[in-house]
C-alpha cells in the first residue's frame, strides 16, 4: 500500500475495531433493561451476550482464509457491512429472539474486523514501523472494554436502550463509505482448496469450547451439558489439529507454532488477555456489589485506565521500533503483576482515589506490555502468512480470554463458601466478637427508630449479612491473587523475545524457504 494511504487505512481499521469490541462489553449493563422490555427471563437475555461471543469464535478462524482469496479490502468492506446491518436489526428488535438473531448478523462481522483489521495494517506499514502502528491501532482495542460499560451506562439510564445499537449505524456506513476509498486492495490468492474439515471441525469445537467455559460456572462443570460439550470440543479440536498439520492450504495454521518467537509472543499475549478480561470480570462485582455503585459510576472509575492504555500503547509501539520488544514488554508485565497484586489487598474501605490510582498504573503496564508481546510475534511471518497468522492469534486469545473470565468466576464462587463458612466458624455466633458488633449494629438500628422488639433478629441478620459482605470481599482479593501469579509467569519468558524489528533479507529468505517447505511437506 502506498505511503500516503497507510494512515488513511488506520483511520478505517481503527473505527472498525472500536466497534467490534466496543459491542462486546457495552450490551451488558444494559440486560436488566432488556429483558424488561422484551418481557423474558434472565436465561434467555443472557444468549445476547453469548451468541455475538460464540459468533465471534466461529468466525474468526476463517478469517485468514477469506482475506486470502476474497481480498483484505472486500472481506473487510462486506464485514463492516454485516456488522452495520446486524446493529440496526438489533436496534429494532421487537422480542428476545429477534434480538439474539440481529446479534448473529453483528457478530458475523464483528469475528473478521478484528483479525482482518490487523492484517491490513500490517500490509500498510513498513516492518520498521509496525510498532507504533500496532500500538496506535491497539489504542482501540484497549478503550472500547473500559469505555463500554460507562457509555452504556449512560445511554440506558439518559437517553434509551436501543440507541447502544442504533448508534453503530451511521458510523458503520461512514466508515464503509472511507474503506472503499481509502483501503487498497489486497493480492488475492487463487487456486486455493477449500478446507471444509477445517471449517466444520473449527466451528464446533471452539463453539462448544467457548460455550462451555462461559458457562460452566453457571451450569456446574459436572453437568452432564457442560461435560458433553467439553468432550465434543476435545474431539473436533484434536481433529483440526491433526487435519490442519496435513492440509496444504488450513483454515488455522498450526505450523505457525514452529516458530518459537510467534508461539512465545501468543503465549505472552494470552496471559494479558486474561488477567486483563479476568480484571474486568471481577472489579464490577466489587464495586456495584460490595460499595454500591452504579455501572455508570464504575466506568468512570476505571476510565483512567483506559486513559493510561491508550497513552502507552503508541509509546509501547515507538520504543518497540527503537529497542526491541524485551525491554518493553517485560517492565510492562512487571507493572501488571506488582498493580493487580497491589489490588488483591482491597477491603471494604479502601479509598476510590487509591483504586483509580492502581487501575491507571495497572493500565499503564497492560498498554506497555500487550501489543508489543504480539508486534514480535507477528514480525517473524513472512507477509504471505500475515492474515493467517492474525487469524490464529486472534482466535487464541479469544480462547484464552474467555478462559480467564471462566477461571475467575469459578474461583471466587469457590473462595467465597469458604470464606463464610470459616468466618461463621470463627465468630461462632456467640463470642465476644460477634457480641460487639451485634451491639454495635443494634445501637445503629435503635438510632434510626426502629422498634425494639425486632432489634434482635436484625441484628442477627445484619451479622450474617457483613458476613457474606467480607466473604465476598475476601474470594476476589484472591482471585487477584492467582491472576498475579499467572500474570508472573510471563516476566522470565519475556526475557527470550527476540529483537525483531527489522527483518533482513536473510531472515526473509529463511521465511521463504520455510514456508516453502511448510506447503511442501
Amino acid at each position: 500500500m502506498a505511503q500516503g494511504n497507510k494512515w488513511a487505512a488506520m483511520l478505517v481499521v481503527i473505527i472498525g475495531t472500536f466497534m467490534a469490541i466496543l459491542d462486546g462489553s457495552i450490551v451488558n449493563v444494559a440486560l436488566p433493561k432488556m429483558m424488561a422490555v422484551l418481557n423474558t427471563t434472565q436465561d434467555q437475555i443472557e444468549w445476547v451476550l453469548t451468541a455475538y461471543m460464540l459468533t465471534l469464535g466461529v468466525v474468526m478462524p476463517i478469517t485468514g482464509f477469506l482475506g486470502d482469496r476474497f481480498g483484505s479490502k472486500s472481506m473487510y468492506l462486506l464485514s463492516l457491512t454485516c456488522f452495520t446491518v446486524g446493529s440496526a436489526f438489533c436496534g429494532l428488535a421487537w422480542d428476545v429472539n429477534s434480538l439474539i438473531a440481529a446479534r448473529v448478523i453483528q457478530g458475523i462481522g464483528g469475528g473478521v474486523l478484528t483479525p482482518l483489521g490487523m492484517a491490513i495494517i500490517y500490509k500498510a506499514f513498513d516492518r520498521s514501523e509496525i510498532g507504533m502502528a500496532l500500538g496506535i491501532w491497539g489504542i482501540s482495542a484497549m478503550a472500547a472494554p473500559a469505555i463500554g460499560p460507562t457509555l452504556g451506562g449512560y445511554i440506558v439510564e439518559f437517553l434509551n436502550w436501543r440507541l447502544i445499537f442504533l448508534i453503530n449505524v451511521p458510523i458503520g456506513v461512514l466508515n464503509v463509505m472511507l474503506g472503499w476509498f481509502l483501503l487498497r486492495e489486497s493480492v488475492k490468492v487463487q487456486g486455493q482448496a477449500f478446507d471444509l474439515v477445517g471449517l466444520v471441525t473449527s466451528v464446533l469445537g471452539f463453539s462448544t469450547l467457548l460455550y462451555a467455559i462461559s458457562n460452566g460456572n453457571s451450569e456446574g462443570w459436572d453437568a452432564p451439558l457442560i461435560v458433553g460439550l467439553l468432550m465434543v470440543s476435545a474431539i473436533c479440536l484434536i481433529t483440526l489439529v491433526v487435519h490442519e498439520l496435513e492440509h496444504p492450504e488450513p483454515i488455522l495454521d498450526f505450523r505457525l507454532f514452529r516458530n518459537p518467537t510467534f508461539t512465545l509472543s501468543l503465549f505472552l499475549a494470552s496471559i494479558n488477555a486474561m488477567g486483563l478480561f479476568g480484571a474486568l470480570f471481577m472489579i464490577p462485582f466489587f464495586l456495584e456489589t460490595l460499595r454500591g455503585l452504579s455501572a455508570m459510576e464504575v466506568g468512570m472509575l476505571l476510565f483512567p485506565s483506559a486513559i493510561a492504555s491508550g497513552i502507552a500503547m503508541p509509546i509501547s509501539g515507538w520504543l518497540f521500533d527503537r529497542i526491541g520488544p524485551k525491554l518493553v514488554v517485560t517492565i510492562g508485565l512487571i507493572i501488571v503483576t506488582l498493580t493487580t497484586y497491589k489490588l488483591s489487598t482491597l477491603n471494604l474501605v479502601t479509598p476510590f482515589s487509591s483504586l483509580m490510582w492502581w487501575f491507571g498504573f495497572r493500565g499503564l503496564g497492560v498498554g506497555l506490555s500487550m501489543m508489543p508481546a504480539s508486534t514480535a510475534g507477528m514480525n517473524t511471518v513472512h507477509p504471505s502468512m500475515i492474515n493467517r497468522a492474525s487469524a490464529l492469534s486472534n482466535v487464541i486469545r479469544q480462547v484464552a480470554a474467555a478462559f480467564g473470565v471462566a477461571l475467575f468466576s469459578t474461583i471466587m464462587q469457590q473462595r467465597e463458601v469458604f470464606h463464610f463458612q470459616h468466618s461463621l466458624i470463627s465468630v461462632q455466633m456467640g463470642g465476644a466478637q460477634a457480641f460487639e458488633t451485634m451491639n454495635a449494629y443494634s445501637q445503629t438500628l435503635l438510632h434510626n427508630g426502629y422498634s425494639p422488639a425486632v432489634i434482635p433478629a436484625l441484628s442477627t441478620g445484619g451479622l450474617i449479612g457483613l458476613i457474606k459482605q467480607q466473604a465476598l470481599a475476601s474470594a476476589i482479593t484472591d482471585c487477584f491473587m492467582v491472576a498475579t501469579l499467572i500474570l508472573a509467569s510471563g516476566i522470565i519468558p519475556a526475557l527470550f523475545l527476540k529483537d525483531v524489528r527489522r527483518r533482513p533479507g536473510a531472515m526473509a529468505a529463511k521465511s521463504e524457504g520455510s514456508t516453502a517447505a511448510i506447503a511442501a511437506e
